[in-house]
């Protein structure tokens, strides 16, 4: 149960953080996508019992949070995860260059995912050159916070047991 309250609390600090705090001083192009960073750290260091509905859950609420179409980022992060989950039993996770690598990695799949699922399913004109635009300025600042992430003292601690 502590467990899960922690996890909720961690998830509520990064919603306003990146809802609240963020916006005030960062414009839209340069605001890192948390939410991405906790699903990719779940994908590479937590069982799958509890990260996959955490994986598919961060992207409703990030879905819920953004005004876009309900369940847009719900399905990229799921198939971010299972691609991630797939690789993160062959990798050594406890590397701070793996989870910068894989949060750029994972970064660009969604954005990509995101503009073919815009691309088929919408109607708006310059759906791609704006993804395009945007696509560089998002992913290095996940980059970097995710090279924060790894300076914490938590994420060098052993992986948690499957």
């Amino acid at each position: 149960m502590t467990g899960f309250l922690k996890g909720a609390l961690v998830v509520l600090a990064l919603v306003v953080l990146q809802t609240s705090v963020l916006p005030q001083y960062l414009t839209t192009l340069y605001k890192p996508d948390l939410l991405l960073i906790l699903m990719v750290f779940l994908a590479l260091r937590a069982p799958v019992s509890t990260s996959l509905p955490a994986a598919y859950g961060l992207g409703l609420l990030k879905d819920c949070l953004s005004g876009l179409y309900l369940g847009l980022n719900a399905f990229s992060f799921l198939i971010v995860y299972l691609v991630l989950k797939a690789l993160s039993d062959r990798l050594y996770v406890q590397n701070a260059l793996l989870l910068v690598l894989t949060v750029s990695l994972s970064t660009l799949a969604t954005m990509l995912i995101n503009t073919v699922l815009l691309t088929i399913f919408s109607e708006a004109s310059g759906i791609f050159s704006s993804m395009l635009t945007a696509m560089l300025p998002h992913l290095l600042m996940n980059a970097f916070i995710a090279s924060l992430v790894a300076v914490f003292p938590e994420f060098g601690r052993v992986r948690i047991a499957k």
